[in-house]
């Protein structure tokens, strides 16, 4: 399996994160690379401090197998456009998976990359107001986490089903056993033999 490569930055909603980084090391196999616009340090909403393992100049779109973006306050303040959304553009138009949780989804819906996809976000209001010019609401979807032609969007609220539709999108594991991590994470339901199941 390629990278899973994730972008970090200041205020970052790392707990948005936890679950499917997790789960793509564990069940896929899989090395994480943390991401900066720069290569310098970073603090997490939770105060993590995180030294990026490269900058977004120096990612080859071939080693990628899916493209995280968490929610976080710079996606409400302004960030750099000019160089984030031809990356991404350039991802979508090769196949490569993105996803994206909270108020990244934002991103995506301001580089045009959700048109004509079904998705979700925090809620369709909150959507609109950040992204005005993005109304398709035929294709909002009143979920916590969707995934249409290899883009993933999740609520702010949706850790857990946005780590399922990665491990769906990637393959990950069978689906027994994502219905059963599903179950364990959502709802508490721990089978026996969970250990081994998983």
């Amino acid at each position: 399996m390629k990278r899973v490569y994730v972008l970090v930055f200041d205020g970052y909603a790392d707990w948005e994160l936890g679950n499917v980084l997790a789960e793509v090391r564990r069940l896929g196999k899989a090395e994480v690379v943390s991401v900066g616009f720069t290569d310098d340090i970073v603090v997490s909403m939770g105060g993590l401090r995180v030294i990026p393992d490269m900058s977004l100049s120096r990612v080859e779109p071939g080693d990628v197998s899916l493209f995280i973006l968490p929610g976080g306050y710079l996606w409400e303040q302004g960030y750099p456009t000019d160089e984030l959304e031809p990356f991404l553009k350039g991802l979508e138009a090769s196949g490569i998976p993105l996803a994206a949780i909270c108020a990244a989804t934002t991103v995506l819906a301001r580089a045009g990359i959700l048109r004509g996809r079904r998705h979700t976000s925090n809620s369709p209001a909150y959507l609109e107001k950040m992204v005005p010019e993005h109304i398709e609401p035929g294709f909002y979807v009143e979920t916590l986490a969707v995934r249409d032609r290899q883009v993933i969007t999740a609520s702010g609220l949706g850790a857990v089903e946005f780590t399922v539709q990665v491990l769906e999108e990637l393959e990950l594991s069978t689906p027994e056993t994502r219905k059963i991590w599903f179950d364990a994470f959502k709802e508490g339901n721990f089978p026996d033999d969970f250990a081994h199941d998983m």
